[in-house]
């Protein structure tokens, strides 16, 4: 046979899907792995889906979206951000913020081009650079609050970069950045000609204050790429929307990448997401305040274990640092998940920077989060601390 493509032995299955994968193999597990909301979507959701397939609507649509979703993407993005973007040519209806990153990377990347990561980073990003025949470049932001500085992105450029890739609030740290965090970051990035890549998937859950985006500052609009969706928003991961919003010359390309990859995104889903953002912010803010009691919860239980954590300020997420029993976080989390039949991530999944740590999801209910810091506490009891 002729050989594969020579990055994908560079790929693997990532750890989420790991243990996520192994749930079902031991009775009464309790899975704190995947990033998906415990809630049910509405029923106005689902109603509008329903009604686009009784009434035949599952022909294709136009390769960047319905334009009405697209006019009710941009609406809902500049009540928030007092951001425009043109419905006609400068969005695009993706499957999900996952096919998004890839279009978006597909679009720029050379073979040879670097791309930056402030890390612990969602692990979605490097396998798609990868197989671009690209190299990631990790910045360590394990000393500074799980949080990027200009300083050491500055630091981090080369001549091979091409992008930089946020994602905050972040997966796998739930922290999130300020408006004076991101204008100290635009003001290294702005102008070099080098592509932000803002994934803001969980831009809805922010706890504290309101969520601050790149798009907010023009100085970076030619440079900007911004991913959504509403898999986390709108408790929608089936579903598959997400969209990409950037300049009209640079939709325009990642259309082309994107019509070859699916064409367009599932009709029925389309019409649901109108009715999602259309008349979803109540039910966006009992998630949020469900969420926030969840995560004060979990916290407060992980810091009476005496595990360092910092306290999430966006997503569903926490990251407590376990290596003081074992700084090998998949051995840990498979004797958990043997021992306790609890199911979590190991931190190394989101790079070497996320050694020594494991991320819990508090996105499922509270019973199920409760009884989990109850196995994670018996573990740890019966766990003989490493000797530094």
């Amino acid at each position: 046979m002729k050989p594969l493509n020579q990055y994908i032995y560079d790929i693997e299955v990532p750890g989420t899907r790991q243990f996520a994968n192994k749930v079902d193999q031991y009775e009464n597990t309790i899975d704190l792995t995947l990033g998906q909301s415990g809630f049910d979507p509405p029923e106005y959701i689902k109603e509008a889906m329903i009604a686009a397939i009784t009434d035949n609507k599952l022909r294709y649509t136009h390769n960047k979206g319905l334009l009405e979703l697209r006019e009710t993407i941009s609406e809902y993005t500049f009540n928030r951000h007092q951001t425009y973007f043109n419905p006609e040519n400068e969005i695009v209806v993706t499957n999900g913020g996952s096919e998004g990153i890839d279009d978006v990377l597909r679009t720029i990347l050379n073979p040879g081009d670097e791309v930056i990561l402030p890390s612990p980073t969602y692990l979605g990003y490097e396998p798609i650079i990868k197989l671009a025949g690209c190299d990631t470049k990790l910045v360590d932001t394990t000393t500074t609050n799980f949080k990027p500085t200009a300083n050491n992105l500055e630091q981090a450029i080369t001549e091979k970069t091409k992008a930089v890739i946020f994602n905050y609030p972040t997966n796998p740290t739930g922290t999130t950045l300020t408006y004076d965090e991101i204008a100290s970051i635009v003001n290294v990035l702005k102008g070099t000609g080098i592509y932000i890549i803002t994934d803001e998937i969980y831009s809805e859950n922010v706890y504290e204050r309101k969520h601050r985006s790149f798009m907010e500052f023009p100085a970076i609009r030619n440079q900007l790429f911004v991913i959504n969706g509403l898999s986390k928003s709108h408790a929608l991961t089936g579903a598959r929307i997400g969209y990409v919003l950037s300049t009209p010359h640079l939709i325009e390309q990642v259309t082309a990448v994107h019509l070859y990859n699916s064409i367009c995104v599932a009709t029925p889903s389309q019409y649901g997401a109108i009715s999602a953002l259309k008349h979803g912010d109540e039910d966006i803010k009992k998630m949020s305040q469900a969420y926030v009691e969840r995560r004060n919860y979990i916290y407060s239980r992980i810091q009476k274990m005496g595990l360092p954590v910092e306290k999430p300020e966006g997503a569903f997420y926490i990251f407590p640092d376990i290596s003081q029993y074992n700084p090998n976080s998949f051995e840990f989390c498979t004797e958990l998940l043997e021992s306790e039949q609890l199911a979590v991530v190991p931190g190394k999944s989101f790079s070497q920077f996320g050694e020594g740590h494991i991320r819990l999801s508090f996105a499922c209910t509270m019973q199920e989060i409760a009884e989990a810091c109850d196995r994670l506490q018996r573990f740890l009891a019966n766990y003989d601390k490493q000797v530094n």
